[in-house]
C-alpha cells in the first residue's frame, strides 16, 4: 500500500449504524488496510472540523454507509461528511475510484438520499456490516494504484453478491423459479426446434461457471442506467430503458448481449467495467443515466471499450418524454454502428411499442411492481397495467404482462378468479397482436402450468420462439413444456443455452439443477446449485436441494449436516428446509422428526405447496396419502405437476395403477 497523509478509507456512519461500522473496519483492519473510523461522541466545533475535512481531503477512498437511519435522517454529521467528500470528486478524473459507497440493509437507491456522486458508484451491500474476504480484497485493489476504479478479481472469484430479496412462496420447486424467471424476457441465441431435437450442437461447450476466453469483438453489456432525477422516484424508468435496449440489441444476429439478470446483477455493487466485462464475457459496455422532470427528459449514455476504458462515443439527449422511443432507437443505432453490425428493421421499429407514452410509463410501473413477485405486488402490477390499457386500448403487450401478473396473483391467494381473467387478456393481447410474441408466450405459459393443455402450449411457444428467437424467457418456458412431455435431453439443452448466454442468474442454475436430478446426474446437479449459492449465498432452496441431492445419493446424514449448518437467511417462505428435512429424517430413521417437519407443511403450506407435500408422502412410502395430496393439487392448479413425469421423489407411485390415470387427467402420455 502506498503512503498516505491520512487514513486510507475513511467509514462514514450515521451513529445507528456504528455497529455495522465497527464490523467493517475490524475486517478491514484485520486485512492490513488503514480505516478512519470515528467513534467520538464529541463531533462539532472548528477544531473537529477541520480534522474530519483534513481526513476526507487525503484519504484514499471515502466509504459512505447507507442504511434506512441515513435515509430517514434529515440532518446529521454524517451529510457533513459526504458533502465533503462530493465536493472532492469534482476534482478526482471520474475512471479514479473514490466513492465505495457501503449499504448494510435493504435500503433502495431510489429512496436514499444522496449526492449523485454517490449514485454514480456502484453500491456493494454488507448486511448488518458482516464484511466477506472479497470486499478486502477489492478495497486493498482500489488502493494498490490503479488509475481505473480497481482491477478485476481472479477468475473463480464471485463479486460481493446484493442482499437477496426475499422470496414469495409458490406452488412448486419449478414454479417458483418461473415466477422470477418469466417477468423480463432475457437475450439468447436461439433458432426454433422441435420436441425431439437438441438444441445445443455437438460443438457447443459444457455450461461452466466461467466463460473462459477473448470476448467477442462483437458483444455488448447494457448496464442498468442510473436514475438522477431530482427525486430518485425514476427507477422503474431507466430500468426499463436499459432493458428495452436490451431486447432491441438481442435482435441483431451477430451481436452477443448478455440478458437483463446478468447485466442487472452489479447493481449496487462497486464493480469495475472490466470486472463486469469478465464475468459476463463481452468486449464493450453500455452505461448511462436518466434525469427525469416532468415531460423533460435528460439521457445520458456511453459506450465503453472493456479492455482499456477507451469511451467509444458518449451522447446526451435532452427531449420531451413522450420521444424516448426515438432516444432508444438513436442510442441502438449508435451501439450498432459503432460494433459494425447492423439493426434490423423490426428491432428499429420498436415493434409493439404503444402510441401513448405515458401507456409506456405506466407499463414500465407494472413491470416493477412484477419484479417484487409478492400478491401485493401483482395486484400493484395488475392496477398499473390496466392504466396503461386505458391509455391505449391496443396496447397488446400491456395485456400479454397483465395475464402473467393476474395468473401469479391467482397462485399466489389461492382465489382462481386471477387466472380467469388472465385466460380471457392473454386471449385479447392475441387478437391484437397476432404477429407478435408476447402473447403466445404469456398463453403458452399459463397452458404449462396452470391449464396444462399442453398441446396448446406447444404451439403457442413454438410460435414465439418462430416470432423471436432470441429472448430467454420463451426459452425457459419451452424448457418447461419440454419436461412436462418427458424430453429431459431437450429441456437440459434449452436451459444450459439460457445459462450460458446469461451466467449470473440464479433461476437458470436452480432449473439446470432440478432437470440435472430428474434426470439421474447427481454430480452435475450438485454442481448447478454449488453455483446458485456463489451468486446468492444467502438461497435457503440451493441448501435444501443440496441436502436432497445428499439424500438421493445415499448420504442423508450429510444433508441433515448441511441443512443445520446453513446460515439462518431473512425467511424460508417456500419451505424448502421442512421439505427436505422431512424426507432426510425418514432417510435416517427418525419417523418423530420426519412426521413433525411434514406437519409444519401441511399446517403452513398446504394452499401453495400440495405437491411438495405428495413429494413428502411418496419418500415415506404412504401412497395413498402421496396421491389424495396429488389430487388436492389438481384441484389448486398447482403448477408442480408440470413435471411429474420427471420428478425421482415420485419414483415410489410409478408402478400404481392410479399412476397412469393420473397422468391422463393431465392429458399426459405415460
Amino acid at each position: 500500500m502506498s503512503a498516505l497523509a491520512g487514513h486510507a478509507v475513511f467509514l462514514s456512519y450515521a451513529s445507528q449504524d456504528a455497529d455495522a461500522a465497527r464490523r467493517i473496519c475490524d475486517a478491514l483492519r484485520a486485512a492490513g488496510i488503514e480505516v478512519w473510523f470515528d467513534q467520538s461522541e464529541l463531533r462539532g466545533g472548528d477544531a473537529w472540523d477541520q480534522k474530519i475535512r483534513n481526513q476526507i481531503r487525503d484519504c484514499a477512498l471515502f466509504v459512505p454507509i447507507i442504511s434506512e437511519h441515513t435515509a430517514s435522517r434529515p440532518e446529521g454529521y454524517f451529510r457533513l461528511e459526504w458533502a465533503i467528500a462530493d465536493h472532492r470528486t469534482q476534482m478526482i478524473a471520474r475512471n479514479k475510484a473514490f466513492i465505495v459507497p457501503v449499504c448494510v440493509d435493504n435500503t433502495r437507491e431510489n429512496i436514499a438520499d444522496l449526492p449523485d456522486s454517490f449514485h454514480r458508484a456502484q453500491w456493494t451491500r454488507l448486511p448488518a456490516g458482516e464484511t466477506p474476504p472479497s470486499f478486502c480484497r477489492h478495497i486493498a485493489t482500489l488502493l494498490g494504484g490503479s488509475e481505473k476504479t480497481g482491477a478485476a478479481p481472479a477468475a473463480t472469484e464471485v463479486p460481493v453478491a446484493p442482499v437477496p430479496h426475499p422470496q414469495a412462496p409458490g406452488r412448486s420447486r419449478w414454479l417458483l423459479l418461473a415466477a422470477a424467471t418469466v417477468l423480463i424476457a432475457a437475450a439468447v441465441i436461439l433458432r426454433p426446434w422441435r420436441v425431439s431435437a437438441p438444441v445445443l450442437s455437438q460443438t457447443d461447450a459444457p455450461v461452466a461457471a466461467a466463460q473462459p476466453g477473448a470476448a467477442p469483438e462483437r458483444s455488448i453489456a447494457v448496464l442498468p442506467f442510473t436514475d438522477m432525477s431530482e427525486k430518485k422516484d425514476q427507477e422503474y424508468f431507466s430500468d426499463g430503458l436499459s432493458e428495452e435496449l436490451i431486447d432491441m440489441l438481442t435482435k441483431v444476429p451477430d451481436l452477443r448481449v448478455p440478458a437483463r439478470t446478468s447485466s442487472f446483477y452489479f447493481k449496487g455493487q462497486h464493480a469495475t467495467i472490466a470486472e463486469i466485462a469478465r464475468a459476463l464475457g463481452v468486449s464493450h459496455v453500455l452505461e448511462g443515466s436518466v434525469r427525469k422532470s416532468g415531460n423533460t427528459l435528460r439521457v445520458t449514455a456511453q459506450l465503453i471499450r472493456a479492455d482499456n476504458g477507451y469511451h467509444v462515443w458518449s451522447e446526451t439527449y435532452d427531449r420531451a418524454a413522450q420521444d424516448i422511443f426515438k432516444v432508444q432507437d438513436e442510442i441502438a443505432a449508435r451501439v450498432v454502428d459503432a460494433l459494425k453490425v447492423s439493426l434490423p428493421a423490426a428491432a428499429a421499429a420498436g415493434t409493439g411499442r404503444p402510441e401513448n407514452a405515458q401507456a409506456y410509463n405506466e407499463y414500465l410501473l407494472g413491470v416493477h411492481f412484477m419484479d417484487r413477485g409478492s400478491p401485493a405486488g401483482y395486484a400493484s402490477a395488475e392496477q398499473a397495467l390496466r392504466r396503461a390499457i386505458k391509455l391505449d386500448p391496443n396496447y397488446a403487450a400491456a395485456y400479454a404482462r397483465l395475464a402473467l401478473a393476474e395468473a401469479y396473483w391467482s397462485d399466489q391467494t389461492g382465489d382462481d378468479s386471477g387466472l380467469k381473467r388472465a385466460t380471457a387478456d392473454v386471449e385479447h393481447a392475441i387478437t391484437l397482436a397476432p404477429n407478435q410474441p408476447d402473447g403466445y408466450f404469456a398463453r403458452g405459459y399459463l397452458r404449462v402450468l396452470w391449464l396444462w393443455n399442453f398441446e396448446g402450449a406447444g404451439a403457442d411457444l413454438e410460435r414465439a420462439v418462430a416470432l423471436e428467437p432470441n429472448n430467454a424467457a420463451i426459452l425457459e418456458g419451452y424448457s418447461l413444456l419440454l419436461e412436462s412431455r418427458g424430453d429431459l435431453p431437450g429441456a437440459i439443452a434449452a436451459v444450459d443455452k439460457a445459462v450460458r448466454l446469461d451466467p449470473l442468474r440464479v433461476a437458470w442454475w436452480q432449473a439446470r439443477g432440478l432437470l440435472l436430478i430428474a434426470s439421474h446426474d447427481l454430480p452435475g446437479a450438485r454442481l448447478a446449485y454449488q453455483r446458485c449459492l456463489e451468486l446468492d449465498p444467502e438461497n435457503i432452496r440451493a441448501v435444501a436441494e443440496l441436502a436432497i441431492i445428499d439424500m438421493l445419493a445415499g448420504q442423508p446424514r450429510q444433508g441433515l449436516t448441511r441443512l443445520r449448518n446453513a446460515p439462518t437467511p431473512p425467511g424460508d417462505p417456500g419451505g424448502w428446509s421442512e421439505i427436505a428435512a422431512a424426507m432426510i429424517q425418514h432417510s435416517l430413521g427418525n419417523e418423530a422428526e420426519s412426521r413433525r417437519a411434514l406437519d409444519v407443511m401441511v399446517s403452513t403450506a398446504s394452499r401453495f405447496a400440495a405437491f411438495q407435500i405428495a413429494e413428502i408422502h411418496a419418500w415415506r412410502g404412504e401412497k395413498d396419502q402421496a396421491f389424495a395430496w396429488l389430487d388436492r393439487a389438481f384441484a389448486q392448479r398447482d403448477g408442480g405437476l408440470t413435471r411429474i413425469r420427471t420428478d425421482p421423489l415420485l419414483d415410489s407411485l410409478r408402478s400404481d395403477p392410479r399412476f397412469a390415470a393420473f397422468l391422463a387427467k393431465l392429458h399426459l402420455p405415460r
